[in-house]
């Protein structure tokens, strides 16, 4: 059982549209690159997002996580809606504004799944 103190925060910064998509209830999984700080969270810890355009905040709880070795896969295992997107391709495409194949290799990725508190 979780105790009130070994759950940690975590803050994400996400764009507009994605906050919005979060807020609705619509996006439930983040998708990352499982570096340092993403490794440091645990199911039961919080996410604090904020939105890259106006600052809001919204806080969820992590339900799972899911580790996978490249944005390809980690996509496949689930419905494109739960990411936020249209499709699987779309989500790559999104992906590769922000991480290179490298990064992919380096680290591996990981899907945040969550649920608003």
């Amino acid at each position: 059982m979780l105790k009130l103190t070994d759950m940690n925060t975590h803050k994400m910064r996400v764009e507009g549209e994605v906050f919005a998509a979060i807020v609705a209830g619509e996006k439930t999984i983040e998708s990352r690159l499982n570096d340092e700080k993403r490794r440091l969270i645990k199911v039961g810890d919080n996410i604090e997002f904020t939105s890259r355009v106006d600052g809001a905040t919204l806080l969820v709880e992590v339900a799972e996580l899911l580790h996978y070795r490249n944005f390809s896969e980690l996509f496949a295992s689930r419905k494109p809606a739960e990411f936020g997107g249209e499709s699987q391709a779309q989500l790559e495409a999104q992906v590769r504004e922000f991480y290179t194949p490298d990064d992919e290799s380096r680290y591996g990725v990981v899907g945040i799944e969550f649920r608003l508190v």
